[in-house]
């Protein structure tokens, strides 16, 4: 029990397993594998890790800046959000707008109309498709009024880019 809860708390890596971390079929099979046990079952496993509150399954993130100047340049970002520039407020006619594109997005039709639900039948979706290209979807977010404005496009560039921002700038100009 207590080198099966130490190899939870290992990195698989360290088992020359192709993994980022444990689930619990692979603890089962690792401690039958090494001869550990000749059998246990995955709830028996997780009685025992439960035990100490050990969840290899589970995992957070987490990124550390490693630019020097990364506080004076998040810093601009953050007024901005809370309506400042350079020490002055915005004005009610200045606008902070976060843009951003996501390329490749493919298309698909489906080859037969989904039908709806009847009573005593469920809907009924075709798993088969068509495919119809690839896509660029750019969006933008008005950050002070929480309004998003998307587009699809089937190239990206400059001149897509121009077109979200006038659909943008049209918007921002009727209120």
């Amino acid at each position: 029990m207590v080198q099966i809860k130490a190899w939870a708390c290992e990195l698989p890596a360290n088992h020359d397993l192709p993994l980022s971390r444990w689930s619990m079929s692979d603890l089962v099979r690792e401690a039958r594998q090494s001869g550990l046990v000749a059998s246990i079952s995955g709830s028996t496993l997780w009685r025992w890790l439960h035990e100490d509150a050990i969840r290899p399954w589970y995992h957070r993130s987490w990124i550390f800046p490693r630019d020097p100047d990364f506080a004076e340049k998040a810093g601009r970002l953050l007024d901005l959000y809370a309506r400042g520039w350079q020490g002055k407020s915005l004005k009610d006619d200045e606008f902070v707008i976060s843009a951003d594109e996501k390329t490749s997005i493919q298309a698909r039709r489906r080859k037969h109309l989904t039908r709806c639900c009847q009573p005593g039948a469920a809907m009924r979706v075709e798993h088969e498709y068509e495919r119809c290209g690839a896509w660029v979807y750019l969006t933008a977010l008005d950050v002070h009024y929480a309004r998003v404005f998307g587009r699809c496009e089937t190239k990206n560039g400059i001149a897509p880019f121009d077109r979200l921002v006038e659909q943008v700038m049209d918007a921002t100009a009727l209120r």
